[in-house]
């Protein structure tokens, strides 16, 4: 499949690392290095603009060693970008260390994974149709 994009920063366009990556990652695009303080949220720019079929979606998702190793993730994950939106593509982070963390420009900050969207329509019914679970949830089926 073929998407269009527009790169305006100096980076390549998003890329997937190997060939079984399900995530092409995405990078910084900034003038200046920035700090995200311990709790503290930012919105990091790419450059990256694209255009993306009907009936398909861009998930935004967090770069699991970042997460892992430095506390860094994608605060609203999975972030969505959906087919009709044209803007910057911008990725929402936040710093669960206690440590500072410093992102440079080219620094890859998150994982873009493209999806095929269902539309449905809403089949309004009198009641839930009978099913083992039923009305369980939040841990009715066991914690382990």
């Amino acid at each position: 499949m073929k998407i269009g994009l527009i790169n305006k920063s100096s980076h390549p366009n998003p890329s997937y690392k190997t060939p079984g990556s399900s995530g092409m990652d995405i990078r910084a695009n900034l003038k200046k290095n920035i700090f995200i303080k311990p709790g503290e949220k930012i919105v990091v720019p790419t450059g990256i603009f694209v255009e993306i079929p009907d009936n398909f979606e861009i998930q935004v998702r967090p770069r699991s060693g970042l997460a892992f190793k430095s506390g860094i993730t994608v605060l609203n994950t999975p972030g969505t970008i959906d087919s009709d939106y044209r803007g910057e593509i911008k990725i929402i982070l936040i710093n669960h260390s206690s440590n500072l963390f410093e992102i440079k420009d080219g620094d890859r900050i998150a994982q873009l994974v493209v999806s095929r969207v269902e539309k449905i329509d809403w089949n309004n019914v009198e009641k839930p149709t009978l099913t083992e679970r039923g009305l369980g949830g939040f841990g009715s089926t066991g914690t382990n």
